[in-house]
């Protein structure tokens, strides 16, 4: 139970760690937005407590020395700087190492640790110096001189099982000392006899009445990691600051007073006031209102008592957390059923049974509410890579000496958390080469007429059933020129070789291709852009260069919304079949005889006056058989070109549940994964990109 916790900790606070890091780069923006600072203040605190409970003590320490600044910001003591945020933002990643140490990585760098704290404490005021030595007073009201003290009465009644979470109430308790003075009373009433006591379950529940200069909100953070673990209550019972000069000297009635100090039960509390005539009925007698309209009044308050209730029961049941691992099974399990539905469906087309093929169709329209439902709840918003991007931007333009700012457009786009998880990698090269090569120096903009400040935009939108993600800079553009001369150096090219600016752009996703004159640290090893390619046709998906000379560059990514169950047209050569990404497919035409011979050898058709390019498969699978007389060519848009592929014919559309190939065929150019038919048949998914570019490479080896 314990490790469950402790595994349970680390994905929180990994999630806590993003949302700080998140938080700390808005603030960045926004020193002065309060709701900021409480959630940068709210995310350390939950880290540094919930880490004592479960043992993490290390972390704990650490954590509190960045919370004690940052409580001096909240109290408007010290001001948010950008030394005040570098700091912190490290002091971020330090938690991340430490978290990542205690599960079985590299150990933290301690002195660096040290070095954090001592720069965090540098900044604050030499008044404040002491910070630690104050939580540990127990009456902070005299520090504090004449500074407002608030009671608040405090019910904390923790669920049974809350020590088998690894959490000590009584550390809850000592950390409600800390902040002023308390008298804490134990209610004992709830202890089982002994025969029926489990010594794991805490069977005691607190009244606490505190005074204390702080607020609301600071006795709410002592158990925000519990807080769905208890019942709690917190009121506000006195307020020194808002007493007058005149008196506010009466309190409560007695009768709450004495139900609320447990002398006196709400039931015998009502019984006595029962005697007394209520309100209402007041009302009614004294001719004040008419029974019809305090009927009405009662009514509506009992509608909006109940319409409220219902809607906190609503919120309180609005999500789960659930394992990743169940929900990939889950979608296995549902690709199954794809299979087994299209072999139902085929069997009772050949049965010709009506009733069979009535089921099918029903079992037909479940499965496919049952997928769609599944698969939608593997997507998650693609803001939750992007936020990511904010410190990469932050922290390379000032290690280069460039002012950039990243906006960002789309977040709530949803895509499979697989495919999310695969884009980071791609996404991280584009924005670094953006940074490096796309944004020019302050100096050299304001030469060029451009603000100091360069700014990159990365952008995402639904477009069918893929999404499209654009990385956008206002830059010098590509230089054509370069890359030209580089790829004749290489010999990607000849000097002679005439190119569109689309295909000398490509040139630069060539294996170790870079224009950089110095290798550094960001680039010059011609190690990336053909990463991202790799990475970017692996996920099914295409990448488009566009750029302006002296107005910057647009790279955009087409991804597949999902890798697990995709639309797809079937096709067959002989007896073999094979599916193409329906997303990709534009239009099918017809290939003659005549068509053939007319194109003198060449892999041409004319299709409406323009000629397109193709590749026969049968020739690229080494398919023997018998040639049709009239094939088939599906025309499909690959890497911003048309491109055909011939077939013998076209079968139709087909939902189609991707399955990995064997370590044996995983290297297999053109073929990407297989699916099984509702006969039994296994047909290959075909990879375009890589089609396209084995008939680039047999054509290259033909003309050289």
């Amino acid at each position: 139970m314990m490790e469950q916790a402790i595994a349970t900790y680390r994905e929180e606070a990994g999630e806590l760690l993003a949302e700080l890091e998140t938080s700390l780069l808005e603030l960045e923006e926004n020193p002065q937005d309060d709701d900021l600072i409480n959630r940068v203040f709210r995310a350390m605190h939950t880290i540094k407590g919930s880490g004592a409970m479960f043992g993490f003590d290390d972390i704990a320490r650490f954590t509190h020395e960045v919370e004690t600044v940052f409580d001096q910001v909240r109290n408007g003591k010290l001001f948010v700087t950008r030394p005040l945020l570098d700091l912190t933002l490290q002091a971020r990643d330090q938690i991340s190492t430490m978290l990542q140490a205690s599960a079985g990585g590299p150990p933290a760098d301690e002195a660096l640790g040290q070095q954090i704290i001592a720069g965090l404490q540098a900044l604050l005021p030499q008044s404040n110096a002491p910070v630690v030595a104050e939580e540990k007073t127990a009456e902070p009201a005299a520090a504090q001189g004449e500074a407002c003290q608030r009671t608040f009465r405090i019910r904390f009644k923790p669920a049974p099982e809350i020590m088998l979470g690894g959490t000590n109430p009584l550390n809850l308790l000592n950390e409600l000392r800390s902040l002023g003075r308390c008298e804490i009373v134990t209610h004992l009433d709830a202890i089982p006899l002994l025969g029926d006591l489990v010594p794991e379950q805490c069977h005691f529940y607190w009244d606490i009445i505190i005074s204390t200069p702080h607020g609301m909100d600071a006795l709410k953070d002592v158990f925000i990691f519990v807080e769905d673990d208890c019942e709690l209550k917190i009121d506000l019972v006195n307020d020194t600051c808002a007493i007058t000069a005149e008196g506010d000297a009466n309190y409560k009635n007695l009768g709450e007073i004495l139900v609320e100090r447990g002398d006196l039960s709400p039931v015998e509390m009502q019984k006595i006031l029962s005697m007394q005539k209520r309100f209402g009925e007041l009302l009614v007698e004294q001719g004040i209102v008419p029974s019809s309209k305090v009927e009405a009044a009662l009514l509506e308050q009992k509608e909006v008592r109940q319409a409220r209730q219902q809607h906190v029961a609503q919120d309180s049941a609005l999500s789960i957390r659930v394992p990743a691992e169940r929900l990939d099974y889950l979608v296995n399990l549902v690709g199954e059923l794809v299979t087994v539905q299209a072999h139902l469906s085929q069997t009772a087309d050949e049965k010709n049974d009506g009733d069979i093929i009535t089921i099918a169709e029903e079992v037909e329209r479940l499965i496919s509410e049952l997928r769609d439902t599944t698969l939608t709840m593997r997507m998650l918003p693609i803001g939750s890579t992007f936020s990511k991007f904010k410190r990469l931007v932050r922290d390379l333009s000032t290690e280069l000496g460039k002012e950039i700012d990243l906006e960002t457009s789309g977040a709530e786009t949803e895509l499979d958390k697989t495919v999310i998880e695969k884009l980071n990698d791609p996404l991280v090269h584009l924005i670094r080469n953006s940074i490096d090569h796309g944004i020019e120096m302050p100096e050299v903009r304001r030469a060029a007429g451009k603000a100091p400040t360069g700014i990159i935009h990365l952008g995402a939108v639904h477009s069918g059933d893929s999404v499209l993600v654009t990385i956008r800079d206002d830059g010098g553009g590509l230089d054509k020129e370069a890359i030209r001369a580089k790829a004749i150096e290489r010999g990607l090219i000849t000097a002679a070789s005439e190119l569109s600016d689309k295909e000398i752009y490509n040139l630069i996703f060539a294996p170790g291709f870079s224009t950089a004159k110095a290798v550094t640290s960001v680039s010059g090893r011609g190690v990336g852009m053909d990463v991202v390619k790799k990475a970017i046709e692996a996920l099914r998906g295409s990448i488009d260069i566009n750029s302006t000379p002296g107005k910057g560059s647009v790279i955009t990514l087409k991804i597949p919304l999902t890798l697990a169950i995709i639309e797809t047209l079937l096709v067959r050569i002989d007896d073999n079949f094979f599916v193409l990404p329906l997303a990709m497919v534009e239009e099918c035409i017809e290939l003659s005889r005549a068509d053939v011979e007319a194109a003198h050898g060449r892999n041409l058709a004319h299709v409406r006056g323009t000629l397109i390019p193709y590749v026969s498969l049968r020739e690229q699978f080494g398919i023997s058989g018998k040639q049709p007389e009239i094939e088939q060519v599906v025309i499909a848009g690959v890497n911003g070109s048309r491109i055909g592929f011939v077939v013998d014919d076209v079968v139709g559309e087909h939902q189609t549940v991707i399955k990995t190939l064997g370590r044996m065929y995983r290297d297999v150019q053109g073929i990407s994964g297989a699916t099984i038919l509702g006969d039994g048949t296994v047909a290959l998914i075909l990879d375009p990109s890589m089609l396209v570019r084995g008939a680039e490479q047999v054509e290259l080896r033909q003309f050289n």
